[in-house]
C-alpha cells in the first residue's frame, strides 16, 4: 500500500506537536540547564509538528524523512534555522550521529518494512545518550495495517524485549476503531512510549 503523503501532510497541517514528546521534553524541563542546546533527532519529522516545538524550545535538531516534500514544507515555516538540520533517508539505511539527547519517531516506525526494523531499532539504542529519551508509537498485533507486509507490528511483549535498554517512562496501549488522519477506517492497535536509555 503505497502512502499519499501530500494528502496526509495537508490533512495534519497546524495540529499541535504529539503527546509523547511533550512529556519527553517535560523530563528534560526537570533537570538543570546544560552549557549547550541539547540535540534531538525527528525521524519521519513529515511537516515538522514536533521539529517546530523542539526549535521553539531552543533544542538543535536534526529532522530525517524520505519525503521530500516533508522537508519543503516545514522550510515553508517560521522556524529558528540555525538550529537545524534535514536528511532526506529511509528507515533502511538508517544512519545516526552519536551523542543524542532525544529520538522522537511519531507515527512513523512502523512504516520500517520488517526486516529492516532490527538495523532501524539498533541505531535508536545505540545513538541515544546514557539517559536520553526515545518518544514515539509502535503498532501492535491487532493493528489493521497488519495486513500489508511492508509495516512492523508488534506484541506488547515484543514491545517489552525492544525496551531493555531503557527505563519505561510511559508506556499507553490504545486499541479502537476509527479512521486515519485522511479518513479511511482503521482499527488501532498502538503502542504510545515514552522511555530513558538506562546510564
Amino acid at each position: 500500500m503505497k502512502q499519499n503523503w501530500e494528502t496526509y501532510y495537508q490533512a495534519v497541517k497546524g495540529r499541535p506537536p504529539h503527546e509523547t514528546l511533550l512529556k519527553a521534553l517535560s523530563i528534560f524541563d526537570a533537570e538543570p540547564l546544560l552549557d549547550r542546546p541539547r540535540f534531538a533527532v525527528d525521524l519521519g519529522c513529515g511537516d515538522g509538528r514536533d521539529t517546530v516545538e523542539l526549535l521553539r524550545r531552543g533544542w538543535r535538531v536534526l529532522a530525517i524523512d524520505k519525503e521530500q516534500n516533508a522537508f519543503d514544507r516545514l522550510l515553508d515555516r517560521p522556524i529558528q534555522r540555525d538550529l537545524l538540520q534535514t536528511q532526506l533517508m529511509c528507515f533502511e539505511t538508517l544512519t545516526l550521529p552519536q551523542s543524542i539527547d532525544l529520538i522522537n519517531a511519531s507515527f512513523c516506525l512502523p512504516f520500517c518494512p520488517p526486516a529492516d526494523f532490527p538495523h532501524l531499532w539498533q541505531t535508536i539504542v545505540t545513538s541515544l545518550n546514557p539517559g536520553g529519551c526515545f518518544s514515539g508509537q509502535l503498532f501492535g498485533d491487532r493493528d489493521s495495517w497488519t495486513v500489508y507486509p511492508d509495516r512492523t507490528h508488534h506484541t506488547r511483549e515484543q514491545i517489552q524485549v525492544l525496551l531493555k535498554p531503557f527505563e519505561i517512562e510511559w508506556l499507553d496501549e490504545k486499541e479502537y476503531p476509527g479512521g486515519t488522519a485522511i479518513g479511511e477506517e482503521k482499527h488501532w492497535h498502538i503502542f504510545h512510549i515514552v522511555a530513558r536509555k538506562i546510564s
